[in-house]
C-alpha cells in the first residue's frame, strides 16, 4: 500500500539507534546465511525448522523429527527473523529503517529491544490463537514492525515523511495519513477474509502490543501525540473577523 522512504525526525535521546540497525543487520544476515537468500529460490526447509507453525505450537500437529530444531515455543522468537523472499525482507526493513530509530530514541536501547521482541511474540501468539490448526509456517518481521509503526504513530503522528503511495507515487505527507491507512487496510483485509498468504492477524497483534507497550516503556518526559517536531503545539493565531 505504501513504502516509507525517509522522515524529517532527528534523534534526541540517543546518539545512534544501535539496536535498530543491529536488528536490520540480523534479519539480512539470517536471510542470506540460513535461508540461502543469495540464491534465486529461498530455502523452504528453514521456514519449517524455525518458523512458528500454529498447529505445532498449539500441539495439534508435530513436525517430522528431521525438521525439529527448537522447542515449538521458541519459534515465536525465531520466526520474526525469517522471510519469504527478498521483497518481503526489503519491505519490512524499509519500515524498520524509517520508523525504528525514532522509537528506539523514545524508549532507549534496552527497552526498545524488549519492545521489538515483545511485539513480535504478541503478533505470533495472536496469529496462532486465530488459526490454531494451520500447518503453514509463520515467518517475517511484520508483526514486530507493526508494533514499531503503532508506536511511531502515537509518538510522532505529524512528522512529515517521504513515502511511495501505492508503491508508485512519491509524496511528502504527515505520518498519520499513510500509517492510519495501512492500519485500516489490515483490519479491512481481515474483515473481508482476504487470503493472499499474509498473516494479517499477526500484524494486528503486533499493532496492539506496540500501542500499549510504548505508553509504559517510553523514557520519562517523552510525550505522546506530539503536534510538531519540537514537541510543542502550534502557536495560537488570532481569529479572523
Amino acid at each position: 500500500m505504501f513504502l516509507p522512504l525517509s522522515d524529517d525526525n532527528p534523534l534526541e535521546g540517543v546518539r545512534h539507534a544501535y539496536v535498530n540497525w543491529a536488528i536490520i543487520a540480523a534479519n539480512v544476515l539470517i536471510f542470506v546465511a540460513v535461508q540461502h537468500g543469495y540464491q534465486a529460490q529461498v530455502d523452504t526447509a528453514s521456514a519449517f525448522e524455525y518458523g512458528a507453525i500454529p498447529a505445532v505450537v498449539s500441539r495439534t500437529a508435530v513436525l517430522p523429527p528431521e525438521l525439529e530444531r527448537l522447542p515449538a515455543e521458541l519459534t515465536l522468537l525465531t520466526y520474526m527473523f525469517l522471510h519469504g523472499g527478498w521483497m518481503h525482507l526489503i519491505g519490512n526493513m524499509a519500515f524498520l529503517a524509517v520508523f525504528g530509530d525514532n522509537v528506539e530514541d523514545a524508549l532507549g536501547h534496552v527497552r526498545y529491544a524488549i519492545f521489538y521482541l515483545a511485539c513480535g511474540v504478541a503478533g505470533g501468539v495472536t496469529h496462532i490463537l486465530m488459526q490454531p490448526y494451520s500447518e503453514v509456517p509463520l515467518v517475517g518481521a511484520s508483526a514486530a514492525v507493526a508494533g514499531v509503526v503503532a508506536a511511531y504513530l502515537l509518538l510522532h503522528p505529524n512528522v512529515r515523511l517521504w513515502a511511495l503511495i501505492f508503491m508508485r507515487i512519491p509524496l511528502r505527507i504527515p505520518a498519520v495519513w499513510p500509517i492510519s491507512a495501512w492500519i485500516v487496510f489490515q483490519v479491512w483485509s481481515i474483515a473481508t477474509a482476504t487470503d493472499d498468504g499474509t498473516a494479517f492477524w499477526a500484524h494486528i497483534g503486533g499493532l496492539i502490543a506496540g500501542a500499549i507497550l510504548v505508553v509504559f516503556l517510553r523514557r520519562k518526559g517523552v510525550p505522546l501525540l506530539v503536534r510538531s517536531r519540537d514537541g510543542t503545539p502550534p502557536p495560537a493565531t488570532e481569529p479572523s473577523h
